[in-house]
């Protein structure tokens, strides 16, 4: 079996739980580790990888049987967006805070462990989101799981976002941004926009402006077959387009296009936990109320 480890270099308060989890995943009978190579170099001033072990760029890592992410969600879709193409299985590994995609926490090193040894685990396909431009200039594509968001500058007044799904014009939201989401990210980003909850297999995605001008303008959920442009006009010369976490500064009024992607992300649960658990536990859902 073999397995790439992504992970962050903010893990100090969970070194011996490493140790144990790198020693352990060593000893099964034909495990092979491979380690990505910026989070390799932090766990070897800090840990004693076992004999066997390699780092390997992002851009030079094998196809796995298994990728882990350690950390917390962010460190999930950065590794979402490194091997989400290949459609590798991701098990999320929590030593942060909130870890709702994560499918274990670091304190649970036995079980992973002996989850992963015996492939005790259920794998999910996730939709994901493609961006893109066709401007000469700002000519780019990218990936996201969670979600797209069209938003203004740091110093700037409030965009506007025409926006139009599969060619039909929509609406012109004029708000601090506009957040296009998977049921996946349904969680995040646009939860915080007060957008609805999805359930990740849903063949949805919600659009849900940020801070509207206008409070009729409300979050929609349309289907995931929909083709959504974007074109965004402010006072200022450029607008900022969050992927996934990862900025880029675009000019206005560079138009973007989102659409489903095609491939999936591979999410790993484990077996006995699912999408209602997740969110009595990461969500706080009823906590005083389960009376069932």
């Amino acid at each position: 079996m073999l397995i790439t480890v992504f992970g962050n270099g903010y893990q100090n308060p969970h070194l011996q739980e490493l140790q144990c989890l790198f020693d352990q995943l060593a000893d099964i009978e034909g495990m092979k580790l491979v380690v990505e190579l910026t989070y390799g170099n932090y766990l070897s001033e800090h840990i004693s990888l076992p004999q066997g072990v390699s780092l390997q760029r992002s851009d030079c890592l094998p196809v796995a049987d298994l990728v882990l992410s350690i950390g917390g969600d962010g460190t999930f879709l950065r590794t979402a967006a490194a091997v989400a193409p290949l459609e590798l299985p991701i098990m999320g590994i929590n030593s942060g805070h909130l870890g709702y995609l994560s499918a274990a926490d670091i304190a649970d090193v036995d079980n992973i462990v002996a989850d992963i040894a015996s492939r005790n685990y259920i794998v999910e396909s996730r939709s994901m989101l493609k961006v893109s431009t066709n401007d000469m200039l700002d000519k780019l594509v990218l990936y996201a799981l969670n979600e797209v968001a069209v938003l203004k500058m740091d110093t700037a007044s409030m965009i506007s976002a025409c926006t139009t799904v599969n060619g039909e014009f929509l609406a012109n939201y004029q708000a601090d941004g506009l957040v296009i989401s998977t049921p996946t990210g349904s969680t995040g980003y646009n939860l915080s926009a007060g957008g609805p909850i999805v359930a990740p297999s849903a063949p949805n995605w919600i659009i849900s402006p940020v801070a509207a001008h206008s409070l009729t303008m409300r979050p929609l959920v349309v289907s995931d077959t929909s083709v959504i442009e974007v074109v965004t006009h402010s006072r200022a010369d450029s607008f900022r387009l969050s992927v996934d976490g990862r900025s880029v500064e675009l000019s206005i009024p560079t138009p973007i296009v989102v659409e489903k992607a095609p491939f999936v992300t591979k999410l790993v649960r484990r077996n006995g936990f699912n999408f209602a658990d997740t969110l009595r536990h990461k969500l706080l859902w009823g906590v005083g109320n389960n009376t069932l």
